[in-house]
């Protein structure tokens, strides 16, 4: 009996801890605290629906304690037979309709914000001179990266996606091999990424990313679809900055344009990166879609691979890790068998790559 009782005593604390840990979660990912419209109003649609459940726990729960305390065979005998209302009307009525206001309240906020985010027509809108006035972002999702491409500006990166605040932000979602789902936690989303169809929708970032010191000064996105072995390593970082700050940064990616890494130079980071890497991953922001991450602004990075420590060491390691036929920090994606470089060389790459900026 004592080891029953310790194991409820365990399973309630275990409860309790669950539901307050639920709560807890950093700015740069957290849902409970939203940096952007889209993210407000969904908070708004779930705390609704967490009154409307909790209404329902509560008035079922009370009709049960009223009927366990006053119909208690010590109260009102073994033989008592309560009143029976099989075929009410008024109770079928009742235990009908009342769940369907419900829904009804549920639904109508529900579909409006569903189709309100799903609203691009602003996405084609031209000023004067024909250019489109909106900012558009291409993404498209890879095992196990992700590829941002802004068509209007003529630039792509990969792994971070920088933005302005302040204004809405339109997306174009595909993937080119699985299906993928794009999230940012923080902002709002999210919205599936397929093979054979483009998904449309947008985000607005009302604050900026820089002050997130615990996220290291980025938004946190995920891929919210089961999508194979490293699904949970398949991270980008946002950055959210003033519109001056990223037509700045726009200005410093356009001007990347012919950027390569030379085969003859006396870097041999440098060397080695043109002779084994370049192939597949460019070094200018408008050297259009590659087969690899573009790395552009690799030293700007948070995180190398999404996951990994930014630094030297890391991103050494994470190359000699692409010499393997099977990658031990990343499975299944795709790098793996493509390098044949020494650790040393490794280093020397690395060290190029932290040199690879338009921030600093």
């Amino acid at each position: 009996m004592m080891k029953g009782l310790k194991k409820w005593r365990l399973f309630s604390l275990l409860t309790v801890m669950t539901v307050f840990l639920s709560a807890c979660g950093e700015e740069y990912i957290s849902t409970l605290r939203p940096a952007g419209a889209v993210g407000k109003e969904q908070l708004d649609i779930l705390i609704l629906s967490i009154w409307i459940m909790t209404l329902v726990v509560v008035v079922v729960s009370a009709i049960y304690l009223v009927a366990f305390f006053k119909f208690r065979r010590t109260k009102v005998g073994e033989n008592h037979m309560p009143k029976q209302v099989e075929g009410s009307h008024t109770l079928e009525v009742i235990w009908t309709v009342i769940p369907i206001i419900l829904l009804i309240i549920l639904a109508v906020p529900t579909l409006t914000y569903t189709y309100k985010f799903a609203d691009v027509a602003a996405m084609d809108e031209v000023d004067e001179e024909g250019n489109k006035t909106a900012l558009t972002v291409n993404v498209t999702a890879k095992l196990y990266w992700w590829e941002f491409e802004y068509p209007n500006q003529g630039i792509i990166t990969a792994q971070e996606l920088v933005v302005p605040t302040g204004e809405k932000v339109y997306f174009n979602l595909i993937a080119s091999d699985v299906k993928h789902s794009f999230w940012i936690p923080a902002v709002g989303g999210k919205m599936d990424t397929n093979v054979d169809g483009i998904n449309k929708f947008y985000l607005q970032f009302d604050k900026e990313s820089a002050g997130l010191n615990d996220g290291e000064g980025v938004f946190y996105g995920k891929c919210a679809e089961l999508c194979g072995p490293s699904h949970a390593l398949m991270d980008f970082k946002v950055k959210a900055l003033e519109p001056e700050a990223f037509n700045a940064w726009v200005t410093a990616m356009q001007a990347t344009e012919g950027q390569t890494a030379d085969r003859e130079s006396s870097d041999i980071g440098e060397a080695t990166f043109a002779n084994s890497c370049l192939g597949c991953h460019a070094v200018s922001a408008v050297a259009g879609n590659g087969l690899g991450p573009n790395l552009t602004t690799f030293g700007d990075r948070n995180r190398v691979a999404g996951f990994m420590d930014h630094t030297v060491e890391d991103t050494t390691e994470w190359i000699m890790d692409g010499m393997e036929p099977e990658s031990k920090l990343k499975p299944g994606n795709l790098m793996t068998g493509k390098y044949n470089v020494t650790p040393e060389e490794a280093k020397a790459i690395s060290e190029y790559l932290m040199t690879l900026t338009v921030e600093k």
